[in-house]
């Protein structure tokens, strides 16, 4: 009989010798598109806390509305304003508001569009009543108090 020679096991290495462009390329991809925050907020958010929260399932029909003293105070004042995207406005603008961010949603959506009120907890409550009466006037009745969860002590 013959000498058999063993199977010969070729070599699976995979290179790596580009991983680190693949990597940087992934990193400056991610860099270039991710959108970190879309307005830049321009009062005070002190944000009460509370026991029973519930989640929202989709948060792409909510529209953000915040509520607090503005932090420029040598230029705004000390007086509660309200601040929907990068803009203070007065309550009597609100109807205009609702509206436009209503045609922004899809028609078929439109009665799901929920107002996430961002409220200072320093805030008087005045101005958050006007808000109200406001958003009820412009037939924008799911409104939304957002708040952290309070922690449990031990």
């Amino acid at each position: 009989m013959g000498k058999f020679k063993g199977k010969i096991k070729p070599k699976q290495e995979i290179p790596t010798s580009s991983m680190p462009d693949v990597v940087f390329m992934l990193l400056f991809f991610f860099m270039v598109t991710t959108e970190l925050r879309e307005t830049a907020i321009d009062v005070q958010q002190r944000i009460p806390e509370a026991t029973q929260l519930r989640k929202l399932l989709r948060k792409s029909l909510v529209t953000n509305l915040y509520i607090g003293e503005p932090r420029k105070i040598e230029q705004f004042g000390k007086e509660p304003k309200i601040q929907v995207d990068d803009q203070f406005i007065e309550p009597k603008d609100i109807l205009l508001w609702v509206n436009r961010q209503r045609d922004m949603i899809p028609e078929n959506e439109r009665d799901q569009m929920t107002v996430s009120l961002k409220v200072d907890s320093e805030s008087k409550r005045g101005i958050i009543a006007d808000v109200e009466t406001e958003l009820r006037k412009a037939n924008a009745r799911k409104i939304l108090y957002t708040t952290l969860a309070k922690k449990e002590e031990k």
